[in-house]
């Protein structure tokens, strides 16, 4: 029970807060640094980590051909490896996004090989409507979460962190 309470913790148990402005999508984090992320596509899970503490952990939705690793752009799959979040878009069109530093050197290399573009602009988002039906792995190789979740997530994970996807 003990583990479970650490991994499912309230806003409260790792300081989030709402932002005094109107806009509420803004919160404001002051817990432990996130110092990586790990997605586990194969169980559709996200965790946040401070060291080896989970501090949060999220059900996701994955890419619409989720099985493998990205190999060129409009595949559907999201990407496996380990990258950075390397932006932010407080406007994005999915509600609020962070954005992931793919394609690497390797992923360039395999679509080169194939003869075909990498693709790119993948990132942790929400959903684009707050009243979307909930539907598995809908994305175009995204990480998706909850707009309510997403704004956690966009307040805790700051650009420069590490993020490990596994397949």
């Amino acid at each position: 029970m003990k583990r479970r309470h650490l991994m499912m913790g309230g806003a409260a148990a790792v300081g989030l807060s709402a932002c005094s402005t109107r806009d509420s999508k803004f919160k404001r984090y002051s817990g432990p640094d996130v110092t990586y992320v790990v997605v586990n596509k194969d169980t559709r899970r996200m965790f946040l980590f401070n060291n080896n503490r989970v501090l949060k952990d999220y059900d996701i939705d994955l890419g619409f051909e989720p099985i493998g690793d990205k190999f060129f752009e409009g595949d559907g799959r999201t990407p496996e490896g380990t990258y950075i979040i390397d932006r932010r878009n407080p406007n994005s069109r999915f509600y609020l996004s962070l954005g992931i530093s793919y394609p690497n050197s390797l992923d360039l290399e395999e679509a080169a090989a194939l003869g075909k573009p990498p693709g790119g602009d993948i990132f942790i988002h929400g959903n684009s409507s707050p009243f979307r039906r909930k539907r598995e792995d809908w994305t175009w190789g995204c990480i998706a979460v909850t707009n309510s979740e997403m704004e956690d997530v966009y307040a805790m994970v700051r650009n420069g962190t590490p993020i490990k996807i596994n397949p």
